[in-house]
């Protein structure tokens, strides 16, 4: 076995993170489980290669800044701010954290997912979550395969 185990990832860290945040239910804790899996195999802190993602969800710095200056930062998303705030380690920056803190790193990958409008994909669908994952949290020259990380996503359904 690699990495962390999969069932604790979901009910130890992805569920109490979303249902804190208010963004929870089985189709979110399916779909975050699903991409720490696609993204790192729950093993990787840093981006292989030496590329700029990190933490287990494989968010790059551009994309946790994004969240944070075209999202956060407005008064209409103020309870989501406040509550990932008080996630923090006062000592480290934001962006460590994606390494170093798994609540922060999951919720700032639901955040990222959060902002698409398209709604979630059931949560016992898991090529409809890797088609997701890589169309909203991706990109088209991305690494992720939609086809080749369904696995991914029904070992994260069955944890």
């Amino acid at each position: 076995m690699s990495g962390l185990n999969l069932a604790q990832i979901k009910n130890e860290i992805v569920r109490p993170t979303l249902d804190y945040l208010g963004l929870g239910g089985n189709a979110a804790v399916n779909l975050l489980t699903g991409t720490a899996l696609a993204e790192s195999d729950t093993t990787y802190l840093r981006q292989i290669g030496g590329g700029p993602a990190l933490g287990l969800w494989q968010m790059e710095p551009a994309t946790h800044d994004d969240c944070w200056v075209n999202f956060l930062c407005f008064p209409a998303q103020s309870r989501l701010s406040t509550k990932l705030e008080a996630m923090l380690a006062p000592d480290l920056p934001r962006q460590q954290q994606l390494i170093t803190n798994l609540r922060y790193a999951c919720a700032m990958a639901r955040i990222r997912f959060y902002r698409v409008r398209e709604p979630l994909p059931a949560a016992d669908d898991p090529a409809g979550m890797s088609q997701y994952h890589k169309r909203w949290y991706n990109s088209p020259l991305g690494a992720a395969n939609a086809l080749g990380n369904i696995p991914d996503f029904k070992a994260a359904i069955a944890a």
